[in-house]
């Protein structure tokens, strides 16, 4: 019976009913319509295929299609729904929380999705979503990243629109699944994908947007749009080479931009980027190690950067405060949050035991096996940098370091338990990762506990962890702002307009005002001449004349026959 309902329809009719119900219903709806979407899905499982199909403007659509990666990103949705909604359980507002399933249900909508008119559908639906989760924050540094967010999501939805026009022109078909990238439809597709999936230079919404959302709705916004987007590509685009360009780029400009933050959030905003990177770059290579490891580190992505967020969330919210500058010392009073903070780091950096060193290495495994040499050094090269900011410096700059004086406890048990939930599945798939393998889309016969690789692993992060306290002192943060590219478009190009418009106007009023003047001029010059008293106007007396005449006769003669 409930195989018949679609998933991501039940969140979103949850939203609708979360604003209108009571404190108890309302949290009871928030944790058990994540289950009952899980438990719709699950009902059919993966491959079953179209459970819906209908007529539209002539094409066949699938709105609810079950394919076995479109399952296992829908079941990891429905998990952060389940987290997120957890950890929120107490501090979001019944608005937020109804935006927050707006957004988690268009994601699985999107996730199980048959053909692209669904996948558009539920991909405007999710910027809406989230746009409105951001505004949730509440403060006007929220409300004008939510007013950015939205454009750039939008103009992304556009460009995305206009490929699926041109796609669907060129082909007939709507059908969701791999294209080739031989025509500006396909790659106006994989630009708007790309939006949505953070690649430079279109990533700069992510640090500008997710950490003015409250504690909550940053865990919910870590999870969705890039992830979704990754799926796309995932099908779309399998092995398209220039994505391996484009992930690398991703990944080292995160690691960058992410050693330069101060704040603690946009640290792992920018970490967002990186880890993407891993993902869009497993999917350029496209063989099915490659794929699988792109899937099953954005399965792992997900629960350990929603953990990071949580736990950097915990302490804004007990402290009001997201610098590393004001911060320090805070495992003291507040162990729990501390210790799920530093799973979750070791998850991002690939720590054996942790979901990161399976999915990771997955990923890099493929390239080797590729013989792909550069791409597995600049991987490796980037788990180290990984380790650099996210495994050592948010941690580090959080809970230890100098003490900040700060005696905040452990945030209220709900937020805890989220911590503690995945947390745990950090460790579980790390340690138990076939339940991972089965939901994979091909088959898996990768080995990571092997001894080589457990030990050349601990080995570069141990020297990774060496070279942080070497460089201690130039790893300490200040009070200064790291340009992005948003600098673009938030600072220059309205300065430049203000100045374009203040000299146009200038130049208009200089047009406008010499143009009187000139007028001016001229009718007065007609006036002294040819106005009824002036000069040429005068009748000139007979003789004078004769005169002028005789002068102008002589003169000719002269020149004429000289």
């Amino acid at each position: 019976m409930i195989s018949a309902v679609p998933p991501g329809l039940i969140l979103i009719a949850g939203a609708g009913l979360i604003p209108f119900v009571g404190p108890t219903t309302r949290k009871a709806l928030a944790l058990i319509l994540p289950v009952l979407a899980l438990l719709a899905m699950w009902a059919t499982g993966p491959d079953g295929g179209a459970i819906w199909s209908a007529p539209f403007l002539g094409y066949d659509v699938l709105p609810v299609f079950y394919s076995s990666i479109g399952i296992l990103f829908a079941t990891v949705f429905a998990i952060m729904a389940f987290g997120g909604a957890l950890f929120a359980l107490r501090s979001a507002k019944p608005t937020e929380m109804a935006a927050a399933f707006l957004y988690a249900g268009s994601a699985i909508g999107v996730a199980l999705a048959g053909d692209f008119i669904t996948v558009f559908v539920f991909w405007e639906i999710m910027a809406i979503g989230s746009t409105l989760v951001v505004w949730s924050g509440g403060t006007d540094a929220a409300r004008r990243a939510g007013l950015r967010y939205a454009l750039i999501h939008f103009f992304g939805g556009v460009v995305l629109m206009i490929g699926l026009i041109g796609h669907v022109d060129q082909t007939g078909s709507v059908a969701f699944g791999a294209v080739a990238l031989d025509t500006w439809a396909q790659w106006l597709m994989l630009g708007g994908f790309l939006i949505n999936a953070g690649a430079w230079p279109m990533s700069s919404w992510i640090p500008d947007a997710y950490p003015e959302a409250s504690p909550a709705g940053t865990v919910f916004l870590s999870a969705f749009t890039t992830k979704t987007a990754v799926f796309v590509l995932w099908v779309a685009f399998p092995g398209t080479e220039a994505l391996i360009y484009v992930g690398l780029f991703m990944v080292f400009y995160g690691i960058i931009y992410a050693l330069l933050e101060n704040d603690m959030r946009r640290i792992l905003a920018y970490s967002i980027v990186n880890q993407v990177g891993f993902m869009v770059t497993g999917i350029g290579i496209g063989t099915e190690m490659a794929l699988n490891g792109a899937a099953a580190h954005a399965f792992a992505h997900i629960i350990y950067k929603g953990l990071l967020l949580m736990s950097a969330g915990s302490v804004l919210y007990m402290t009001g405060r997201r610098k590393c500058t004001d911060l320090g010392g805070l495992f003291q009073s507040m162990p729990i949050t501390a210790t799920c903070g530093i799973i979750g780091a070791l998850a991002i950096s690939a720590f054996p035991l942790t979901s990161g060193f399976v999915s990771k290495s997955m990923i890099s495994q493929s390239a080797a096996d590729q013989h792909l040499m550069w791409v597995w050094l600049l991987l490796t090269a980037a788990s180290a940098g990984v380790f650099l900011h996210a495994g050592i410096k948010f941690p580090w700059f959080v809970f230890f370091q100098k003490d900040s004086g700060l005696r905040p406890p452990d945030p209220p048990w709900t937020m805890r338990a989220a911590m503690i939930l995945f947390a745990a599945l950090c460790l579980a798939i790390g340690i138990f990762p076939r339940p991972l393998y089965a939901l994979l889309p091909f088959p898996v016969e990768f080995v990571p506990y092997t001894g080589s690789h457990v030990v050349a692993q601990l080995q570069l992060l141990l020297f990774s962890g060496l070279a942080f306290f070497l460089l201690l002192p130039l790893m300490k943060r200040t009070l200064t702002i790291s340009l992005d590219v948003d600098w673009l478009y938030r600072r220059a190009a309205p300065a430049a307009i203000a100045w374009f418009s203040r000299d146009l106007r200038d130049l208009i009023d200089g047009v406008l005002g010499g143009t009187r003047e000139q007028i001016g001029s001229i009718v007065d010059s007609l006036a002294r001449y040819h106005g009824p008293a002036g000069l040429l106007a005068r009748t000139l007396p007979t003789g004078r004349a004769v005169f002028w005449v005789l002068v102008i006769l002589a003169a000719f003669l002269v020149f004429n026959f000289s």
